[in-house]
């Protein structure tokens, strides 16, 4: 029975492995603005991690800015804003670029 146990143990550990992050986490910032620069409080950003599926949002204050911490460094992510029934492009956050901490900008096409 043990050893049954200990087996069952191994095989989770071996499943499991691939999601330990390979390069460290990492975090992104950003100010989502509409077309001629100004800043748009109350925009929703999403972020898709797109091995899981899993979206995250941020709203963001006054200053329309955006932070999401504790990014997997081994995971692509995209990013998008939404204001009323405006988006942003879609960004995407390569697991194949270097960076730690990124500051990206989203345009919402309202005036």
């Amino acid at each position: 029975m043990l050893k049954r146990i200990f087996h069952l143990s191994a095989m989770l550990l071996l499943v499991a492995l691939p999601c330990v992050p390979q390069n460290g986490m990492r975090f992104v910032t950003g100010v989502v603005t509409d077309r001629k620069g100004n800043t748009v409080q109350g925009a929703v950003v999403q972020l898709e991690n797109t091995a899981s599926l899993l979206v995250v949002s941020y709203i963001t204050g006054n200053d329309g800015r955006y932070r999401f911490n504790r990014l997997y460094g081994d995971i692509d992510y995209t990013l998008k804003a939404k204001y009323q029934c405006y988006w942003s492009k879609r960004k995407i956050l390569s697991r194949f670029d270097s960076w730690k901490q990124r500051e990206v900008d989203l345009v919402i096409p309202i005036e």
